[in-house]
């Protein structure tokens, strides 16, 4: 059995933890969500969904990644904007075999955790599917278990990415492993794109953005502005049509809330830069204008503007 530990281990963390420990690997959880930790260490980890309904004892769980010592696997699941500090938290986990899995959401989190990180340790990962949220302090929930992919970002060997997805697959996991991280990437980003925003703006769930004619022609704007980005980046899309993989994919997890819509309604910084707001960067170096993505960043950072600041526990830096 693996020793991992899972840095930022909310609702997305706590379904990894839980199905890894499930099976007999030593899982430590890592947030600053004080609470959280607490119910984990006093009454275990409970996550119920997809995978079925279960309740989990970790190995650890804390707010710090003190006394952990060097892991064969460290996850980051923290936020985009909080990868800087979770990769220099990362390095007391790291030991002479160490592989560190990146899993955020939109482009740009790889690249932060290898001004940190040894980059032939590093393995980029793409989740998508879950719909997972948090129920309470030592509790998730999950919708689904679609799309758990990865790829070395530099050179990590093959043989250490695949123990890596062996352990995934050990826990009920069903991955694949990538070595064009451009596609592996933007067929997600695409499906993050589409959802995110339009379900922040209206409080819809997927499925209802899907139903309602309005909220799905400004979602179809902002994939449609996507898939025209990365074709004039040159990634390929092996998807077949994008707009139907979004609405096949989509529909298989029609109650889902993206966890921007969750962190909106919790009056919570998201991650519009990374993701919607991804498409008018590169749009504007590659010459592919971008009106729908421009104007759902605008109204999301307008609201966002308005929020009190405090720290998110789920999320900020560990």
């Amino acid at each position: 059995m693996a020793k991992i530990a899972i840095v930022g281990c909310g609702a997305m963390g706590s379904v990894y933890a839980a199905l890894m420990a499930s099976v007999g690997h030593a899982v430590h959880a890592v947030t600053l969500w004080a609470d959280h930790a607490a119910a984990m260490r006093d009454h275990g980890l409970r996550v119920e969904g997809a995978s079925g309904d279960r309740t989990v004892r970790l190995a650890s769980a804390g707010t710090t990644t003190a006394g952990i010592g060097p892991c064969d696997l460290v996850i980051i699941a923290t936020k985009a904007f909080d990868v800087a500090a979770a990769a220099q938290a990362c390095t007391p986990l790291i030991g002479s075999g160490t592989v560190v899995q990146t899993i955020q959401n939109g482009l740009g989190s790889p690249e932060v955790v290898a001004t940190v990180i040894d980059p032939d340790r590093i393995a980029v990962g793409v989740v998508g599917g879950f719909g997972a949220s948090m129920r309470g302090p030592g509790h998730a929930h999950h919708n689904g278990l679609e799309m758990i992919r990865f790829g070395a970002f530099a050179g990590l060997p093959r043989e250490r990415l695949e123990t890596a997805a062996a352990i995934w697959d050990s826990a009920g996991f069903r991955t694949s492993l990538f070595d064009d991280l451009g596609r592996m990437v933007w067929e997600k980003l695409i499906m993050n794109v589409t959802f995110s925003g339009t379900t922040t703006l209206t409080g819809l769930t997927i499925g209802g953005v899907m139903a309602d004619p309005d909220a799905w022609r400004v979602a179809q704007g902002c994939a449609e502005e996507a898939i025209a980005v990365a074709a004039a980046i040159g990634v390929t899309l092996e998807v077949g049509d994008p707009l139907d993989h979004i609405r096949r994919l989509g529909g298989k997890i029609p109650e889902a809330r993206p966890s921007m819509l969750l962190d909106h309604r919790a009056g919570r910084r998201g991650e519009v830069e990374a993701i919607n707001g991804t498409i008018p960067r590169l749009g504007r170096r590659w010459g592919v204008a971008t009106p729908v993505n421009d104007t759902v960043v605008a109204l999301i950072k307008a609201r966002e503007a308005a929020f009190p600041v405090a720290a998110d526990p789920e999320t900020c830096p560990v």
